[in-house]
């Protein structure tokens, strides 16, 4: 099937600017070509996207010092700009987003292999997010815009900015999960510094002008380049007060260690998981597997939020295990755009052959692959691979594999889900399939204190994005959502004073005045 037109990539993208200081900087040093495992071309060949710069120490450096003269320890524009300011920039960002959705939507597809209907999704859920973000900003504002008193003391309390932040996003929604950091960051009152993940970064491309227009000098501060290179070098210097990363935890660990003032440093991480199906005898097996399907196969189970391994009642397994593998043969493989595909390209050009290693390893140590279909290679591609039985040697049982391979363990007793789930370094999230009150009840009520979100007869999931978005362990450090991110991305700072007349004079002043930007009433409805 040919590539429709509209898909087509027609001309190279190069980006050969980035942004520091409100300024479109030209870099004429060296660059790294983008490129994408699907071919355009009958002979399998990847297909060059364009280009981006390959920026160093130095540049990183420069826009750390952008971003802390914006924030000026707290003087800048941005930072003590009213609550009205900051929305009024945020919706002209939006406004102006929106505009190029077709663009990003095309090269979501192209530079991760995501199908069309999910990139049209991730674009539009990321609008949705920051409109959510922007009322919910509004709410806080007007619960803040009171006088409290207690034992003889006035407060007013509202909500500050961290300072700099340093922001690094995934490449499995790197237009979503990215913007789940930086929307609240921003809005909140910090500056940015922001590297795009190594794939989806032509994606940020059409938005770079935004930001430029949308926001003062300095407080967005977009970078190219290898981010341990970039990223190492900004840690080092003490000045970043917020680390803002959706990763893997070695890679936070890693910058964490590099900062000279780690108890200076606020952390706000999506981190790795390892999350599993406990499939129960009463389960409704035709709901379990088709919710298994999409938990471990929606985007090849590229997401931290991917079912990883499945529990699965030995009373059960052999009738799941068959009818489960049928429907993962019947998934259809193709590009992004095909009709009803549901499995397509994976962006990493190593990640056939991590899964064939997963694969080898679990056929050593007594696995099978009960699929037919599982492990055939293409180019760039490999089929999902249904393991089972699965043990505690394999690899595939500890590893996160994001990626096309689905272990399935049997277990007799709910202890052995339960202690695995103990001893596990993660922590974010269950899927439950059962129906026997009786049986759920003092399981959730362990779950609970295990991961931080149980789904009950439906796979794992982040949204809606109003609910929190957090895990235990090396799962994650604070909490994402609309309502939780604005807090992550702050804190609680207040004025005090004594109720005295010569006091409430000077108040009154203040508020008939209207001349500080932090001690208002006023509220936007």
């Amino acid at each position: 099937m040919g590539i429709p037109e509209k898909y087509k990539i027609n001309s190279l993208l190069h980006q050969k600017h980035y942004l520091v200081n409100g300024e479109l900087i030209e870099w004429s040093g060296d660059t790294s070509s983008v490129l994408s495992t699907i071919s355009s071309t009958k002979e399998y060949k990847q297909t060059v996207l364009g280009t981006i710069p390959q920026l160093g120490e130095k540049q990183a450096l420069e826009a750390l010092d952008s971003a802390c003269n914006a924030y000026d320890m707290g003087k800048g524009v941005w930072p003590t700009m009213k609550v009205e300011g900051r929305i009024s920039a945020m919706e002209n960002f939006v406004a102006k987003m929106k505009t190029k959705r077709e663009g990003i939507v095309k090269l979501l597809m192209w530079e991760i292999g995501k199908t069309l209907p999910d990139s049209e999704k991730e674009f539009d859920r990321t609008v949705d997010y920051i409109y959510d973000t922007i009322e919910d900003y509004k709410k806080m504002d007007r619960n803040s815009a009171k006088f409290e008193k207690n034992s003889g003391v006035y407060a007013h309390v509202r909500r500050g900015p961290l300072g700099v932040v340093l922001c690094l996003g995934p490449y499995n929604y790197p237009l979503n999960e990215t913007f789940a950091l930086l929307i609240p960051a921003l809005i909140m009152g910090n500056t940015v510094v922001f590297k795009p993940a190594k794939h989806g970064v032509l994606l940020i491309s059409p938005l770079v002008e935004i930001f430029r227009d949308c926001f003062p000098k300095g407080v967005v501060n977009i970078i190219y380049g290898r981010g341990r290179l970039l990223a190492s070098p900004i840690m080092r210097t003490g000045k970043i007060d917020v680390l803002a990363l959706i990763g893997h935890s070695t890679s936070a660990k890693a910058l964490q260690s590099l900062h000279p003032r780690g108890n200076r440093l606020r952390l706000v991480l999506g981190l790795e998981a390892n999350n599993p199906a406990i499939v129960l005898p009463d389960a409704d097996l035709d709901l379990a597997i088709n919710e298994c399907i999409a938990g471990a196969m929606s985007f090849n189970g590229q997401r931290c939020t991917a079912l990883k391994v499945l529990y699965v009642h030995e009373s059960i397994v052999d009738e799941f295990n068959k009818r489960f593998s049928e429907k993962v043969d019947l998934l259809k493989f193709g590009n992004p755009w095909e009709e009803g595909v549901k499995l397509t390209p994976l962006p990493e050009v190593g990640k056939p052959d991590y899964i064939q290693e997963l694969i080898d390893d679990a056929l050593n140590k007594g696995g099978e692959i009960i699929n037919k279909k599982g492990g055939e290679r293409s180019e760039n591609y490999i089929f999902p691979s249904v393991i089972y039985p699965v043990n505690k040697q394999m690899r595939v049982f500890h590893e996160e594999q994001f990626g096309p391979i689905t272990p399935i363990v049997s277990f007799s007793n709910i202890n052995e889900p339960l202690n695995d789930m103990a001893e596990s370094n993660y922590g974010q999230q269950v899927s439950v399939f059962g129906s026997d009150a009786k049986t759920i009840s003092p399981l959730i009520d362990t779950l609970v204190n295990l991961v931080c979100r149980v789904n009950l007869n439906s796979s794992c999931q982040r949204g809606p994005d109003v609910y929190p978005f957090t895990g235990r362990k090396d799962s994650a450090v604070a909490t994402l959502s609309v309502h939780d991110a604005l807090r992550s991305f702050s804190i609680r700072t207040f004025l005090a004073m004594k109720d005295t007349p010569y006091n409430n004079a000077i108040l009154q002043d203040l508020l008939d005045k209207k001349t500080s930007n932090f001690i208002s009433t006023d509220y936007i409805l």
